[in-house]
This record gives structure tokens, sequence and C-alpha cells, in this order.
């Protein structure tokens, strides 16, 4: 493996961890932000939907920027708006102060996310095996180390500014300078596997395409849920301490982060079906523990599981749509990216819905099921013609003359 591939591979690992210390930052402290601009309850949601929905917007409009320059570009230049916009958000004290960083915060991190996997689909094509996983495995670490900062932010009642600056100090100038070594790959030569595929090359199919879409928001509903609802339901459903309450989503988190550090090792022994179809049942397992457990610590035991099988899904979603459509993959990651914030949309009020309606056990009832309808797309995540792991992988070079821009 050449020298260009590995300091591609680690510079595109900096920008998925340094986005994962980001958001992190922002959706944990959203408390801080409602209180330094007196957002309402009622007006709260407004402004959190906001991000997902221009961020989708961000996805589509990479799609086409794309066409004219390479991802690594998009990426190299996006980054650095999303850590602007995360200080703009720290720093205003106006309304429409915070409605143009966060309107500005989403449209990037939509182009930052289909940039990144963009680039982490072609550096796959080019090792010929899988290392999607990897990649957000660092997102999920930089979450985890970004939680962890604003708890130390809110612990110690630090000003959101004071808080986010040292961050941003740190990770833009290291994202900038990692980003002289981010690899575009070159364009893929593989057969495509049947007639419609053969029609998509040159372009992207939304019926090949949907079934992956589907899986994708089935996806973020499960994450949705267990980031918005695990601390309420642990400690209004099944009657933990408040203390314990916090726990499970910070275990979703670990066990995320591990098993995606593990996962392109089965994806390469077992193949990417059988790695979804386990995960899949793994997580929807999780959610019927939690659904019937008699107790936190089995319903802790429940989001732990639901961690492990879900973190899987949407690394191996947006490698199976570049082998899906070889000739047109960064098209096919864009718009496969847009349902990324859909589920995120969905996910949340749903559960809300019908816990108000119903109950939440049977509210948890609903990503158990939509999760298990992955089995039925699973021969979408086929790794056959490209015979990624298992013995079978192939010696492959990137474009590096498209990824080593200069500053």
């Amino acid at each position: 493996m050449t020298d260009v591939l590995r300091r591609g591979r680690a510079s595109l690992a900096l920008s998925f961890f340094a986005q994962g210390v980001a958001f992190a930052l922002l959706v944990t402290r959203i408390p801080a932000i409602q209180d330094r601009y007196g957002v309402s309850d009622a007006l709260l949601p407004a402004f959190l939907a906001a991000v997902p929905i221009l961020a989708g917007a961000g996805s589509v409009a990479t799609e086409r920027l794309v066409k004219r320059i390479p991802p690594s570009l998009v990426l190299r230049w996006s980054q650095p708006v999303v850590f602007l916009a995360l200080l703009g958000v720290a720093a205003g004290d106006r309304m429409v102060e915070l409605a143009v960083a966060l309107g500005a915060f989403g449209l990037a991190v939509g182009a930052l996310d289909a940039s990144m996997n963009m680039l982490g689909v072609s550096l796959q094509r080019s090792y010929g095996r899988s290392i999607m996983l990897s990649f957000h495995a660092a997102y999920s670490l930089g979450g985890i180390v970004g939680a962890s900062l604003a708890w130390v932010g809110a612990r110690w009642d630090l000003a959101l500014f004071v808080s986010y600056l040292p961050v941003v100090v740190v990770l833009l100038p290291a994202a900038l300078v990692g980003s002289r070594w981010y690899a575009d790959g070159e364009p893929a030569d593989e057969p495509v596997r049947d007639k419609a595929a053969e029609g998509a090359v040159s372009g992207v199919g939304f019926k090949l395409l949907l079934p992956l879409c589907l899986v994708m928001t089935f996806a973020y509903i499960g994450d949705s849920t267990v980031s918005n609802w695990s601390a309420k339901y642990l400690q209004d459903v099944l009657g933990s301490s408040e203390q314990l309450a916090t726990v499970p989503y910070n275990v979703y988190m670990v066990t995320t982060l591990l098993g995606r550090a593990i996962g392109d090792f089965g994806v390469r022994r077992f193949g990417a079906v059988l790695v979804v179809r386990v995960g899949a049942v793994v997580a929807a397992a999780g959610f019927a523990v939690v659904a019937v457990a008699p107790g936190g610590w089995v319903g802790m035991l429940g989001f732990t599981l639901v961690g492990l099988g879900l973190c899987v899904l949407v690394p191996q979603t947006f490698a199976a749509a570049g082998r899906l459509f070889p000739g047109a993959s960064d098209a096919a990651v864009a718009r496969l990216n847009v349902f990324n914030y859909v589920g995120f949309l969905i996910g949340s009020p749903l559960v809300g819905a019908l816990g108000d309606a119903w109950s939440y056990r049977g509210a948890m009832f609903v990503p158990m099921v939509l999760v298990l309808v992955t089995l039925v797309y699973a021969r979408s995540f086929d790794t056959q013609p490209d015979r990624y792991g298992g013995g079978h992988e192939r010696p492959r070079t990137a474009d590096v003359g498209r990824g080593s821009n200069g500053l």
C-alpha cells in the first residue's frame, strides 16, 4: 500500500474525528445555548430541526459541486466553516445571530458529511478492502471527546465561547494541515452487476438506491431514539436514579466506537451482508430488551446492545452505495447522506408522539421493527463483484493529483 494512501487515510480519519468533536460540542450544550439566547421551549424544536434540514440542502449542493471540483476541496473548506459557525453560536447574544450561526453550521455539516464519506468510499475502493468502519470509529471517538469536553464546560460553568475556543484553536489548524494529504480515489472500472445498474453507471437510479436510503433512515431513527430518549426512559419509565439515567448514552457511544473499531475485520472475514444482518438483529434485540426491561440496569444492557448493532449499518450503507454505483459513487453518497438527516428528523418526534399517545415501552418496539426491516434489504450490501476482503484484496492506486492541493 502506498504512502499516499496511508496519509490519505490518516488525514481523513482526523477529519472524521474533528467532526465528531464539533457536533458533540453543539448538541450536548443545547441547554446552555438555549439559556444564552433566551430560546423558549416552544421555539427550540424549530431551531433544532433547521440544522438537519439545512444539512440535507448542503448535501444536495455537494452533489453538484463535486461535478466541478474534487470532494477533497469541498471537505477542506467546509470543515473550517463548521468550526467557525460553532464559535459563532457561542459568541452571539441575539436570536438572529444564533439563527445565522446555526444556518451556516447546518449547510457546512451537510457538505462536510457528504464529502467525507465520498472520500471514504473512494479510499476503500483504492485499498480494495473494507476500511469504512474505521473512519466512523474515529467519528465516534470524536463524539466521546466532544461530549466529555462539554461535560467539563458544564461542570465548571464555563461560558460557551471559553469552552469552544480551545477546541477550535487546536482542531481547525490540524484539519487544515491534514487536508494537504486528502486523496481522491480514481474512478472505478469494475463491471456492474446487472442491466439496471448498467444504465445507472453515469447517474444514480433512485429505485436502486432506495433500499439503502431506507436502511439509512431506519438506522438514524434508532440512533436518535437512543440519543434523545434513553435518559428519560430510564428515569421516568424504569425508575432509575438521575445519575444512572445519564449512563446509557455514554455506554452507547463507547460500544459504537468498539463495534466500529473491529467491524472492518468482520466485513473482511464474513462479508458485508452477514455483518449487516447480525448488526440489525443485535440492535433489534437491544430495543426489545429496553421495551421489556424490569429496571434500569437491564434497560442499560438493552441500549448497549443497540449500540453494538447499529454501529455497523451506516458505514456499510455508504460503502454499499459506492459499490452499487461504481461510476457515480459521489452522487450516490451525497443523495444517501440526505436520509441521515431524514431519520434524525423523524426518530425523536416519532418516539415522543407514540410515548405520549400510547406508552414509551410500546414506542421502543417501533425502531425495533424498522431496524429488522434492514434484513429484507441485506442483499443490497453484497460486496460482489468488488470482492472486498476474504483474501481478495486488490491493489489499487489513488488519483493523488486531485487530492494534494496546497492550503
